[in-house]
């Protein structure tokens, strides 16, 4: 997260994170009742475009992080495509994939890669500080709730280095194979994987006694460095909403004529 923080251009790091939170909202709803291939696929190259272009994240990077998103997806293209009824377009061995499913497992894919996308934007160009205090000022946010999500915030985003520390511990201990190389089993991985577990645990309990002891849970509070709103932040929301709309017409259009 921190990475992609670093990588975000000036023009979508000006906007308010309360709108952002909003704007992606509302997106990932709209999308979510898109089932024509072609419009999706229209959708998300302007999608990627924007990512690129306005959340300042290099093509490289945008297509690591949505590696997990690219699993989801064939996983989801999959299941659909042998499991919907329909016409049989394809069989192997007792599996059978349909036309309708193929279809529909297409949209549904690239509509995960559309999500996965907007969520990288969002990241990347949203401080996780300036979420806490627009939270705050513009979503009534009890300060309670916007402390903890900015500690979880703080606590995931340690995590691979508290990964790669434990890795280390564990491998000065771990058997060489024959190139003298630290040996990693399935085993040692559950038990990096428990201890990186534990490891987050006991720093949540220490943030929420912190949090406890400073008394956020009490009386009403100020900020520093309040976040502004200004009509910019309200024209970038209905220029973007009115975007995605014209978006799908023309992605609609360009599905019929195909």
């Amino acid at each position: 997260m921190t990475a992609l923080q670093g990588a975000s251009s000036v023009w979508l790091q000006e906007r308010n994170p309360t709108v952002k939170v909003v704007v992606v909202t509302l997106l990932s709803l709209v999308v979510m009742f898109l089932t024509d291939p072609v419009t999706v696929s229209v959708v998300l190259a302007v999608t990627l475009g924007v990512v690129t272009w306005g959340g300042g994240v290099p093509m490289r990077t945008l297509a690591i992080v949505l590696l997990p998103f690219v699993g989801f997806g064939v996983g989801v293209f999959i299941v659909n495509a042998v499991t919907r009824p329909g016409e049989v377009i394809l069989t192997c061995g007792t599996l059978t994939a349909t036309r309708e499913g193929v279809h529909m497992g297409v949209a549904l894919a690239l509509r995960t890669l559309i999500i996965g996308a907007l969520t990288v934007a969002f990241l990347a160009s949203t401080p996780p500080r300036d979420l806490m205090v627009s939270l705050q000022q513009h979503a009534r946010l009890s300060p309670r709730f916007a402390a903890a999500l900015m500690a979880g915030h703080r606590i995931l985003d340690s995590m691979p280095h508290h990964w790669s520390t434990i890795r280390a511990a564990h491998a000065v201990r771990a058997p060489r194979n024959r190139a003298g190389k630290p040996r990693f089993t399935i085993t040692d991985f559950g038990r990096c994987a428990f201890a990186l577990l534990v490891t987050s645990i006991r720093s949540s309990e220490r943030v929420a006694l912190a949090l406890e002891v400073r008394g956020l849970t009490t009386g009403k509070r100020t900020v520093w460095k309040p976040v502004a709103l200004t009509r910019t932040d309200v024209a970038f929301a209905i220029t973007t909403l009115l975007g995605c709309a014209v978006i799908i017409i023309v992605g609609t259009t360009v599905s019929h004529l195909l």
